[in-house]
């Protein structure tokens, strides 16, 4: 079983020394991330795109760390965009994207491999093409040869998984250019902001008590935790939360999002991770002295500040069915009114909290073994 050492995150020489990559650090970033963006991306000209007018259709494709530039477009554009915006995954591109469309290629490294045969084929079928990634990489160069555009991304040393924003800013100024949401720099400017302020509130030398990250890190330890949004946006930021507790924590999760999960992820509750799991009639047990056996389910709902009624209901109910089956359930809630601004108050303190995770497991939050082993099976 597990062990979890909660002593290590009031400890900031430990976490320093367990965390030799820098993740903490890399995480603290994103408000920098999102300058820094709007930096870059404001030099390169961005006319030539928009005076081909709007596409009949978005295509963001990435995969990993990267592809979430996608899911944050969708989430920020939500069903006001005036055309439809598509998150893409994999080696090939729907049938019906075409001409008329628009596909943004998204690769931190440049060299992706199911984004670069994406990109191949949106050149062959004549698409409209912008790539997003490192200056000087295949994906740079295919732009390049394809007469596509190219917004440069530096990593910096980052891993793709904590170089969100600056992936995200320029497909979010690319959309807003082409006029199909309202992504404006004063937007860009107050999100930056909020994002450094919940790096300060969530930094290694602030103690637990008063850290909101690592008091959530220390909510899921030991159990599997279930992670609900309550609306779309809310939605991608749950999916964001499993992808990081599985590449920084080395953990599980189940994400979902409402109302979508009440018709199938909520019967486990009744299952042996839900009441059998949660059976012993003493809450405060230690459990480090329990033999193995089924964790516990955990549920957090991301809450949008912008909820449909009926949503809401779903939401007490799920609050109500989770003290029925005995289960823990916690709150945390969106601020802020642009869908940037909520996305980034869910996704912010939640990716420090898997860091925390992986540092009270005693486990480096950067290696990503399992990737690196296929990816050199694969091309072996």
């Amino acid at each position: 079983m597990t062990s979890f050492d909660d002593s290590v995150l009031d400890d900031p020489s430990k976490l320093s020394a367990d965390d030799p990559a820098g993740m903490l650090v890399a995480t603290a970033t994103a408000g920098a991330q999102v300058r820094e963006a709007v930096l870059h991306t404001g030099e390169v000209d961005l006319g030539a795109v928009a005076a081909d007018g709007r596409p009949r259709s978005m295509v963001v494709a990435g995969m990993g760390g990267s592809g979430i530039a996608a899911d944050v477009l969708v989430a920020v554009g939500g069903g006001a965009c005036p055309v439809p915006l598509v998150a893409h995954r994999g080696y090939r591109l729907p049938g019906w994207v075409g001409p008329m469309d628009l596909v943004v290629a998204v690769s931190c490294s440049g060299r992706t491999e199911e984004t670069l045969a994406v990109t191949d084929e949106a050149l062959r079928r004549g698409c409209r093409l912008v790539t997003v990634g490192q200056a000087g990489s295949p994906l740079a160069e295919r732009a390049a040869g394809g007469r596509a555009l190219h917004l440069p991304v530096d990593a910096g040393g980052r891993m793709p998984r904590s170089t969100m924003w600056a992936l995200s800013v320029p497909v979010l100024v690319l959309a807003d250019a082409l006029d199909l949401m309202s992504v404006p720099r004063s937007v860009l400017d107050e999100v930056a902001d909020q994002l450094d302020a919940i790096s300060a509130r969530c930094a290694p030398g602030v103690e637990t008590y008063e850290n909101p990250a690592k008091r959530l890190a220390l909510d899921l330890a030991g159990t599997l935790p279930y992670i609900w949004g309550t609306s779309d946006l809310a939605g991608v930021a749950a999916y964001r939360l499993a992808c990081q507790l599985a590449e920084n924590a080395k953990y599980p999760a189940v994400s979902g999002v409402l109302p979508e999960a009440h018709h199938n992820q909520v019967v486990a509750m009744a299952g042996p991770f839900g009441t059998r799991a949660g059976s012993d009639d003493d809450l405060f047990r230690d459990r480090v002295d329990d033999g193995p056996g089924w964790p516990a389910l955990r549920l957090l709902l991301l809450r949008d500040s912008v909820e449909l009624p009926e949503l809401t209901r779903r939401r007490e109910a799920t609050m109500a069915l989770a003290e029925q089956y005995d289960i823990g359930v916690q709150e945390l809630a969106a601020s802020g009114e642009h869908p940037l601004a909520r996305l980034a108050s869910l996704v912010a303190p939640t990716d420090f909290a898997s860091v925390y995770l992986a540092l009270v497991q005693g486990i480096d939050p950067t290696p990503i073994d399992p990737i690196v082993f296929l990816k050199e099976r694969i091309s072996s």
